[in-house]
């Protein structure tokens, strides 16, 4: 059966890892039927618009995207596109999972998942500014917005996650002793979604920077974690640390109708077009594509493939202490699929 999905190459390295993991995902014959569309600064270019109408529809039409870095034009008065998507197609829970996979790292055996809150907070982009005097711009306002709904619906994903996955225990990480309204109502109703899993699933709490501290000092006290969105945000990056850096952390974008993988990174224009990028991320986000869409068995072998490879150094890029180019590591990853 035949997969739908739009691919949106993105901006800076993103073509380069997006030709590399499509040629991977051709080695293990995944029945992907691409709907190739533009976003980011690439469509502002050549459309005259970040997020245009067409790359919309697609979505609608497909439901799943596979999506490269996307840089937001600066001083443009563009938001986000990656964020906009998300709150278009109301894609509430953020999936970013790191595992150990690079031999010779400072945490070794490292397998968490964090699931953030990927629709609220400070995030909906409620800003402002207050001209006092002769300074249009002497004060700037920002405003979170938390809803109940919102934090059950992720909330309840991480606890369904962790059944479905066979993960012990979840960690609701909040700042609630300061925050006592928005994170205040996050803390509570993970309390309160948590009761419903007694017995299958461990619940404890954690405010955020000691959360932050801990994961650096005894990170396999953790399992699975769960928080709003800029604290995941930031958190998913401290974890990618952990086993190597962002070049080895996927991420997918969970809503009740669509679903959308990606790189945790971002575009890298400083290094586009000189194929040293690193596409194991993208690689790996295709990888949870695949088993959302129903091709585990294909999906483990991709990913055993990328971590033989990985293992093995030869080939593996200059960001994981190799010397091989991003061609010549998505080469080596399909030589071991095909």
């Amino acid at each position: 059966m035949t997969i739908a999905a739009t691919l949106i190459e993105g901006d800076g390295i993103g073509p380069e890892i997006t030709d590399a993991t499509l040629r991977i995902l051709d080695a293990v014959g995944a029945p992907i039927d691409w709907d190739e569309q533009v976003a980011g600064v690439g469509a502002l270019e050549s459309v005259g618009t970040p997020l245009p109408d067409a790359t919309i529809e697609s979505i609608r039409r497909t439901h799943l995207v596979l999506k490269g870095p996307l840089m937001t034009p600066i001083g443009s008065g563009f938001r986000s596109v990656t964020v906009a998507l998300r709150q278009e197609f109301a894609m509430y829970a953020n999936v970013r999972p790191v595992r150990t996979i690079l031999p010779g790292q400072r945490y070794e055996n490292i397998d968490l998942v964090l699931i953030r809150e990927n629709t609220e907070g400070l995030y909906v982009g409620y800003e402002t500014t207050i001209a006092v005097g002769d300074d249009p711009k002497a004060v700037a306002q920002s405003t979170a917005i938390v809803t109940r709904v919102g934090c059950e619906r992720a909330i309840r994903f991480a606890f369904d996650y962790a059944v479905a996955n066979g993960r012990k225990k979840v960690t609701i990480c909040h700042k609630a002793n300061i925050l006592k309204a928005v994170s205040g109502l996050f803390l509570d109703v993970g309390r309160e979604v948590a009761q419903e899993y007694q017995g299958r699933v461990a619940v404890d709490d954690v405010i955020i920077d000691a959360c932050a501290m801990k994961l650096v000092v005894d990170p396999w006290q953790f399992d699975v974690i769960v928080t709003t969105n800029m604290f995941g945000d930031i958190l998913s990056d401290l974890m990618a640390g952990l086993v190597g850096g962002l070049g080895l952390a996927p991420g997918a974008n969970i809503g009740e109708h669509t679903a959308l993988f990606e790189a945790v990174h971002g575009s890298a224009p400083d290094i586009a077009g000189q194929q040293v990028a690193n596409p194991s991320a993208l690689v790996l986000a295709a990888c949870m594509m695949l088993e959302h869409a129903g091709e585990p068995e294909r999906a483990k072998r991709v990913r055993d493939a990328l971590e033989h490879t990985v293992r093995e150094g030869i080939h593996t890029t200059r960001d994981v202490g190799g010397n091989g180019s991003t061609r010549e590591f998505a080469d080596a990853v399909s030589n071991r699929v095909s």
